[in-house]
């Protein structure tokens, strides 16, 4: 137990005195706090980054937090970047730079597919739909759930695996029990390769999203994508390109766009392709120089 997080500040403290840094990069915002108070009074240039989408609490809070204890702020998406001038953060101070992906040079072959669908128990013939993320309400499985029951009569059959948990996964599971053994649910896992090589198309009905990590990772595996308009999906998915972009909130909509994804396997794939390259924008070695050029400037 550390009441205040005062031993662990006075452990930075400690570090910075005896290793001096030139930056110190906070990813939270306890992180953001035991940076500032560990380096008070000494010469090192501090920065945030801020990843969450929910609107910054108490205004004058955020403005001192993020406008007079760093040095400058990273937002992961042009949404966020949104969120923090609303509340005073000064525009120049903020930075937008997407969190990277390990972009894969290549891809798994057609017989990784088959035995992934086998595992699920799918045919070949079926149109897969995956999503991955923790079981909350932002999330949206339940709305991508009730999308997949608007389309029960319609064909091809679709089919839906979700990987995670969380606080709502016993409620999706109960929805789910009337899609007749077309939903899947999967434990969180580690190594998402094969799991993205038995999809068709990746879905992204969340209610809120900073950024929407796991549909670019999806992309990177050349995977076309529907995602609701919400924070900084319409950032990375492009209508009509690299997938659709639907409205919040709307199973109706999702299972709309469902339909047109299965209609036509060819466009699909062509989206998929874009959907690849737009990813690799996103890659690492690109986000890493991004961050190292905004570290260069705070130093020098």
């Amino acid at each position: 137990h550390d009441p205040g997080n005062a031993h662990g500040i006075l452990q930075l403290r400690q570090f910075l005195l005896a290793e001096p840094v030139d930056i110190l990069h906070a990813h939270d915002g306890r992180g953001q706090t035991l940076s500032w108070l560990a380096s008070l009074g000494l010469r090192v240039r501090r920065v945030a980054t801020r990843r969450v989408t929910f609107a910054p609490g108490v205004p004058a809070r955020q403005r001192f937090m993020y406008g007079r204890t760093c040095h400058a702020v990273i937002a992961v998406s042009e949404h966020v970047r949104g969120l923090l001038e609303s509340v005073g953060v000064p525009r120049s101070k903020i930075e937008v730079i997407p969190d990277s992906l390990d972009w894969p040079v290549e891809l798994p072959g057609p017989e990784v597919r088959v035995r992934m669908r086998a595992a699920w128990g799918f045919a070949d013939t079926d149109f897969v739909v995956g999503h991955v993320g923790a079981f909350t309400r932002e999330k949206g499985q339940d709305l991508a759930i009730q999308a997949l029951l608007l389309r029960s009569e319609r064909r091809p059959q679709v089919c839906l695996v979700l990987v995670g948990d969380g606080p709502e996964l016993a409620k999706a599971q109960n929805l789910a029990h009337a899609a007749l053994g077309r939903i899947r649910f999967i434990p969180p896992i580690e190594q998402l390769t094969e799991f993205f090589a038995g999809l068709d198309l990746y879905l992204m009905p969340s209610r809120a999203e900073g950024l929407g990590s796991s549909a670019l990772l999806a992309m990177g595996y050349g995977l076309a994508v529907v995602a609701t308009q919400v924070g900084g999906l319409p950032e990375i998915v492009e209508e009509g390109k690299t997938g659709w972009l639907v409205a919040p909130e709307s199973p109706e909509a999702l299972a709309e766009a469902l339909a047109e994804a299965a209609s036509d396997r060819a466009r699909l794939t062509r989206f998929g392709g874009a959907a690849r390259e737009r990813a690799r924008s996103f890659a690492g070695d690109i986000i890493c120089a991004r961050t190292e050029s905004l570290y260069r400037r705070l130093a020098a």
